[in-house]
């Protein structure tokens, strides 16, 4: 292997803390083509498709079948959508100015760190991130999955890709990574904030769903904790709304395939909901740091169309975290702690250098 040496070290630099902030990622245009390389990238991951057959099978079925019928109709689904929040992709375009609110954040409270923007798929990717931060000199890496609840097919795989990036690198930095903030107060108050905020325009619903992204049923009984991390930040925020379980419900989007997901499904709910009585229904997906396809036309648009369709009267989504101050604050408050005991360390050495220069 050829190890790279691509950084601006020399002896004596001042390095750097860096911190690469990483969301899913989307196609770079609403047409078939960037859609068919989009979701060929993110379907061939092996922590995405766990296929319960030989993965040769799975190669045959993406190739042969999903990628020359699915890109069609994704990107009509994103051309909705596309330019509807910012310019371009909204999950991008939300990225973008979160990346750029947290990097005025850690300014303004003078927290010594360099930020980089990623994404799992597509551009930009890890590996460029990765790159921006090597030549800024970067010798402790922060990692941060903007995924609250850990799971295999989302943060794991994140993982899986900066480890791979960084063995071709000759000089490896010190890192951390965050895996889950499903249970943080910070996130948790600030979910509260915008579901009372919701209310006070949109009056209380009868029901409220939490609506998280599905996995096969498979990956629980295989010890994956995001089942439980998404019912822990449900009762969290029921707890801190003031619900009472009857109040609220926990379902699961967006199912794949024939094999069993977790349930109950949130299509199959919000169809039902009408008939036990609930015709004012909010949703909220909380598995999210930005509003993306999944929640801009599967939730707000496919979904609700299936409530009014089932008798339901009002339907309404409460957006993403996004770029609300409460949420800026609660990750930048995350970065800092866990880079707390470098910025330490950074400080004791400026400290120590101030001391020589000064005669004592």
């Amino acid at each position: 292997m050829k190890y790279k040496n691509t950084t601006n070290y020399q002896h004596g630099d001042d390095l750097k803390i860096g911190v690469l902030m990483v969301n899913l990622g989307t196609p770079d245009a609403p047409t078939k083509k960037a859609l068919k390389v989009y979701l060929k990238e993110f379907l061939s991951d092996p922590r995405v498709v766990e296929p319960p057959f030989p993965r040769w099978i799975w190669w045959l079925i993406l190739n042969g079948i999903i990628l020359n019928v699915r890109p069609k109709k994704s990107a009509q689904a994103y051309a909705s959508i596309w330019d509807e929040v910012g310019t371009g992709s909204p999950l991008m375009a939300i990225s973008k100015a979160q990346h750029q609110a947290i990097s005025d954040d850690l300014q303004q409270k003078n927290i010594k760190v360099v930020t980089e923007l990623a994404m799992r798929y597509g551009n930009p990717s890890i590996k460029s991130g990765l790159e921006k931060l090597k030549t800024q000199n970067v010798d402790r890496l922060l990692v941060l999955p903007l995924y609250p609840q850990y799971s295999a097919a989302t943060t794991a795989s994140i993982f899986d890709e900066v480890t791979d990036q960084l063995q071709t690198w000759r000089l490896i930095p010190e890192v951390r990574f965050i895996n889950h903030y499903h249970d943080h107060d910070g996130y948790i108050d600030a979910l509260a904030r915008s579901v009372k905020n919701h209310w006070q325009t949109h009056g209380q619903a009868d029901q409220l769903l939490m609506s998280f992204h599905g996995v096969p049923k498979r990956y629980l009984i295989n010890g994956d904790p995001y089942h439980c991390e998404c019912h822990k930040t449900a009762r969290l925020l029921a707890e801190k709304l003031g619900l009472s379980k009857d109040q609220y419900r926990v379902t699961f989007q967006s199912i794949f395939g024939r094999e069993e997901w977790l349930k109950p499904y949130t299509m199959d709910t919000l169809k039902t909901l009408p008939s036990e009585g609930h015709k004012h229904v909010q949703i909220i997906c909380p598995g999210f740091a930005a509003d993306c396809l999944e929640t801009l036309e599967e939730i707000a648009v496919e979904n609700k169309g299936y409530f009014i369709d089932a008798g339901g009267e009002e339907f309404s989504y409460i957006p993403a975290l996004n770029t609300e101050p409460d949420h800026i604050n609660f990750l930048t408050n995350l970065i800092t702690k866990h880079c707390q005991t470098w910025l330490d360390e950074g400080e004791r050495d400026h400290q120590k250098t101030a001391t020589a220069f000064s005669g004592h």
